[in-house]
């Protein structure tokens, strides 16, 4: 039986997304920031949050036209799904400008990582943060049992190294605990993303929200 092969007369690029497949640009983009500038805009956002300035970041119909076509994000948050923890506005940030990953304990998986990988690859982010913050549901309920019912028991699954790691730490052991969190989290980023000559372009850095006074404590880097 004869088949009939259809020849793709266009340049292959072209071709393939007139048939609807989804190809990536071989060339990266340029890096949005580096990543100590990117670093010091989160800072310099966090401290106009903590201090009850007046949002210079605020959305607008302008800003989302400007962004509507493509986005330029200048750094990456892994963060926890906590409705009080939103990055964009706990570093003051407008639309376009953070690509954020988020789970409840802030953990990184196979999407995560899919996510982070696809943000330096193709969007220019250089830097990584992520965002544990205080008093975390997923890490309380991690230090409270190795196990939990429903899909949550792979939260506190996943969590467990770090409450391993905390345990004999002085201090409070909740705060400890969501401190080793993110920086095995930060860890993982490091180790399992697969960045290719990208990486020694990226800093992988985590950190920690104070629900209390909206600051965001940067851990050693």
């Amino acid at each position: 039986m004869k088949r009939n092969i259809l020849k793709l007369t266009l340049p292959v690029t072209t071709s393939l997304v007139a048939l609807g497949v989804i190809v990536f640009a071989a060339d990266h983009p340029e890096a949005s920031l580096s990543p100590d500038a990117a670093l010091a805009k989160l800072t310099e956002g966090n401290k106009r949050f903590a201090d009850s300035k007046v949002s210079a970041s605020k959305p607008t119909a302008a800003r989302r036209t400007e962004t509507a076509q493509a986005q330029h994000p200048f750094a990456v948050i892994v963060g926890c799904a906590d409705s009080r923890t939103a990055p964009e506005i706990v570093f003051d940030q407008n639309i376009g400008d953070l690509f954020v990953v988020r789970t409840a304990g802030n953990l990184v998986d196979d999407y995560g990582l899919g996510s982070i990988e696809y943000a330096v690859e193709h969007l220019g982010a250089r830097l990584i943060v992520v965002l544990g913050h205080k008093r975390c549901g997923a890490v309380k309920a991690a230090l409270e049992s190795d196990s939990a019912p429903g899909h949550v028991n792979a939260l506190v699954r996943d969590i467990q190294p770090a409450v391993r790691a905390a345990k004999n730490k002085q201090g409070d052991a909740l705060e400890n605990t969501v401190h080793e969190n993110a920086a095995e989290a930060a860890e993982r980023v490091r180790k399992s993303a697969q960045l290719g000559e990208l990486a020694s372009q990226v800093r992988v850095v985590s950190a920690y929200y104070d629900l209390d006074t909206g600051k965001v404590e940067w851990d050693k880097m």
